[in-house]
């Protein structure tokens, strides 16, 4: 669809909010190379994805989601270039020592999954003072995915049922859907019933796995430094469009 001549308001317009997926998760991609498209260095990209983070963000609070995860940085994203990586973190810091302020003034909570024992330390301590700084917002929750892996985040949720079983807290045969849901990085949270990704590209990419499983997927060509809450909002319009069965036929849901 050409968005060109449509405002936001008049896409906010078709959006039923009575069918809003209280969880939305991104898969943000084509950083790179929409630099390479424009002879610019990879991270040029990485830069003005920032851009399309405000405006996603702050799109998906004034349309009422409750949650927001953005896929930022997986466990194979160390395997970039040094120089890559290390602009990454830097501009991490640079962005929440920015766009806190942003947050508190929209009432949106920050919060993160994945291993972040892992990050530099001054990545992490900028990313724990702004979980810290937005802890008491309520309008929207937002999540950012960083040294994150679905496989590890199974593997932790694992280990951990192990351990309470071995003590004795239950046995095997109790283990059921909800504890393992719970013992995953994203406890407390509702799964994401709709997955967007960017740039053009049709798979999952080790992200929320066990979450994603009855999840509605959006995968659209624009690349991630050039989505708006335009692009964001046509998403929406589409998933309201698709009848969500969850095994069920189409009689049984009337």
């Amino acid at each position: 669809m050409d968005l060109s001549n449509v405002s936001v308001e008049e896409l906010k317009a078709q959006i039923d909010e009575q069918k809003l997926p209280r969880h939305i998760a991104i898969i943000m991609d084509g950083n790179g190379r929409w630099a390479k498209q424009k002879g610019k260095p990879r991270v040029f990209g990485h830069t003005n994805g920032v851009t399309s983070v405000r405006e996603v963000t702050e799109g998906a609070a004034e349309i009422g989601i409750e949650y927001l995860t953005l896929y930022a940085f997986s466990t194979e994203n160390w395997n970039r270039p040094a120089m890559e990586v290390e602009a990454l973190m830097v501009l991490l810091v640079q962005t929440l020592g920015k766009e806190v302020a942003t947050l508190n003034k929209n009432n949106i909570r920050l919060q993160a999954i994945g291993d972040l024992s892992r990050l530099p330390t001054r990545t992490r301590k900028a990313l724990l003072k702004g979980i810290d700084d937005t802890k008491n917002n309520t309008r929207m929750t937002l999540v950012l995915a960083l040294n994150y892996s679905a496989k590890w985040e199974i593997l932790e949720a694992t280990r951990l049922i192990a351990d309470q079983v071995k003590r004795g807290e239950f046995n095997s045969n109790d283990i059921t859907d909800e504890i393992f849901s719970n013992s995953l990085s994203t406890a407390g949270m509702p799964d994401p019933e709709l997955l967007i990704r960017t740039s053009g590209e049709t798979r999952l990419s080790n992200f929320l796995l066990w979450q994603l499983a009855y999840a509605e997927f959006y995968f659209t060509p624009v690349f991630w430094p050039d989505y708006r809450k335009k692009h964001f909002l046509q998403s929406i319009i589409d998933y309201q469009q698709r009848e969500r069965r969850f095994g069920k036929i189409s009689e049984q849901l009337k």
